[in-house]
């Protein structure tokens, strides 16, 4: 099988993170062991208690060598632009294939397993790890599992492999991204008709807090120590979310609820900001809840890790990109880049979709960084 017949074989498995990825990682398992790797199981129950699963594989022996790592969860396909197939029923029109998770990041993972099917363990003088994680898109709560429990992934670092997120960049090569800090704030009242007195308006302790909210947001965009000219945007864009969940204008808000998001870069301290933002919670009578944080991911572009990549795919220069990866899970890495086929102008699009000729391309690229690292 080459790597479109892997990407369609992956994304017929519909793998949305609300779900359960038992089936895909069951398939993605029992490829890589036909490839002859050595595979590491990880199960778990995420909050919902939904069964996940997460692979981590090995081919060859040694130390350093190539690690490699996907995601099997996607993200929601509705609404889907095509009533002829469905986002589960991958589907080739003219040079693309189209269908949920083909660009993020199952087309990559296809790539990665057609390129290591080129090779058999006796060909290698350092091994080959291929992991996939569950969860990537709804917290990185796979990649942490992995983190925290698997024998192979402190092989990986202990041996210093040299790890490629496989997340879309068209081939190019990414030395950093963002990292990303999510908090919640909720304001409780008492649900009343708005002519009586018997109401308690939640929003009106929600109100002084979102006004702090806001000047964060404007210092946050004028203040130079939050910005980094090697991103784009440069700045945290620090985002703001409102709702007070009221099904009628003549009824007192029971509950107000702030969310905010936002992305810190390399050097920066996010905490300050979440502390001050938590102390604005107290100050206001709100109740306060830190929903996610996961630290950019910064490796030196002049080093000869980066340097050696970018001759690999046969690039200039290294870049940066805005969006978060589980590489920000995997911080023992002292090698570390984003690297993968498909353009991330197309994940989680109403049409996702990846060119034939970026599944072919990735095949050839991680084939090279195989015989490169591995042989």
């Amino acid at each position: 099988m080459d790597a479109l017949d892997y990407t369609r074989q992956l994304v017929a498995f519909e793998s949305t993170s609300v779900l359960s990825n038992l089936e895909v990682s069951g398939y993605v398992e029992d490829t890589l062991k036909g490839l002859g790797f050595v595979t590491e199981r990880l199960e778990y129950d995420d909050r919902q208690g939904v069964r996940k699963c997460s692979i981590i594989s090995r081919l060859g022996e040694g130390t350093g060598g190539m690690a490699y790592f996907a995601h099997t969860d996607v993200v929601p396909a509705d609404p889907w632009f095509s009533e002829e197939h469905g986002p589960f029923e991958p589907t080739i029109v003219g040079d693309r294939l189209y269908g949920r998770g083909s660009c993020d990041m199952k087309g990559s993972l296809a790539c990665a397993l057609a390129a290591a099917k080129q090779y058999s363990a006796a060909d290698l003088k350092h091994p080959v790890y291929i992991t996939c994680t569950a969860d990537e898109e709804v917290g990185y709560w796979g990649a942490k599992d992995v983190v925290e429990r698997s024998k192979l992934y402190r092989e990986m670092v202990a041996g210093e492999a040299h790890g490629i997120i496989g997340e879309p960049t068209m081939l190019e090569v990414v030395y950093a991204h963002k990292g990303t800090y999510g908090f919640k704030a909720t304001s409780h009242g008492k649900a009343a008709h708005s002519s009586t007195r018997e109401g308690i308006n939640a929003n009106l302790k929600m109100i002084p807090f979102l006004a702090e909210m806001k000047k964060i947001h404007d210092e946050t965009e004028a203040d130079p120590a939050w910005q980094n000219d090697e991103f784009d945007p440069p700045t945290i864009t620090w985002n703001i979310g409102i709702n007070d969940h009221t099904s009628a204008i003549n009824i007192t808000p029971p509950q107000s609820v702030c969310t905010v998001y936002f992305r810190v870069m390399p050097g920066m301290d996010a905490d300050v900001l979440v502390e001050r933002a938590r102390k604005a919670a107290e100050d206001c009578g709100i109740e306060f809840e830190v929903a996610a944080t996961a630290r950019p991911v910064y490796v030196d572009p002049k080093s000869q890790f980066v340097q050696e990549l970018l001759q690999l795919a046969g690039k200039e220069q290294a870049s940066t990109v805005s969006y978060g990866t589980d590489g920000a899970m995997f911080q023992d890495f002292r090698h570390l880049a984003v690297f993968g086929p498909g353009s991330i102008a197309k994940a989680h699009t109403h049409d996702e979709w990846i060119s034939l000729e970026q599944l072919e391309a990735g095949t050839e690229a991680y084939s090279r960084l195989i015989r490169h690292w591995c042989c």
